[in-house]
């Protein structure tokens, strides 16, 4: 590990152990505590504020508080391009997009993708799908291969999935239709091989090695960073 750091890496099982998490981080003194994801902020933000000589980050929320750095994306900008490329490769000017839970981060995916389709392919139209409302949204790939299904059987030959590890249902579903599907976060390209025309990377890698070589550096400042296309 280039940074030379002990790291240790906990999964919440559930939104109510998160605090707990971030609590036992805290009482065996960790200089940095990075939590991934919009829904643990309220739980950063009391063990912030109980821990003011700890280093805080946190991936997707903004919490302000002069021991934490919040990193933001610019979830748009990725979006706007593979909604371009969408645009340029379909052949029945339709299009879809599926997200995971409706909360406003994913409307920023929505909003960006629909906006570079209308840049390439002004006649193109949108189909958009929600898998839920709860947490649980972002894991029920059999819900996604309905909802992609159904984009499909409309006319759909691309659809683009901003739903966590449901995405895997529309893979599956692109597979079934033959149709294109569009990853995101990671490079999913792999998950169905001829099926995935492209994914939007998210670099949240690079965000948190940011912060980790700052806190080692001693160089960490609180505040909202923002990573887009440009950097």
């Amino acid at each position: 590990n280039a940074l030379g750091i002990q790291l240790k890496f906990v999964e919440a099982t559930d939104d109510a152990a998160i605090e707990n998490m971030l609590r036992s981080f805290a009482e065996k003194k960790f200089d940095l505590i990075l939590a991934i994801g919009f829904s643990m902020a309220e739980a950063v933000k009391k063990t912030a504020a109980a821990n003011p000589d700890l280093k805080f980050a946190i991936v997707d929320a903004e919490v302000k508080a002069p021991n934490v750095r919040s990193l933001m994306f610019e979830e748009h900008q990725g979006s706007y391009l593979v909604g371009a490329l969408a645009g340029l490769i379909t052949k029945t000017n339709k299009v879809g997009f599926l997200g995971g839970m409706d909360v406003p981060l994913i409307r920023r995916f929505q909003m960006g993708y629909e906006a570079g389709l209308k840049k390439t392919n002004p006649k193109a139209t949108l189909t958009t799908s929600y898998v839920g409302v709860t947490p649980e949204a972002w894991n029920n790939p059999a819900k996604a291969k309905e909802l992609a299904l159904a984009q499909y059987s409309g006319g759909a030959d691309i659809v683009f999935g901003a739903a966590g590890a449901s995405n895997y249902g529309l893979f599956d579903a692109a597979e079934d239709r033959k149709k294109f599907a569009i990853g995101v976060d990671s490079n999913q390209n792999w998950v169905k091989p001829g099926f995935v025309l492209t994914s939007m990377l998210k670099r949240v890698d690079i965000a948190v090695y940011e912060v980790i070589k700052d806190s080692k550096e001693g160089k960490f400042s609180a505040g909202t960073v923002r990573f887009g296309i440009k950097n």
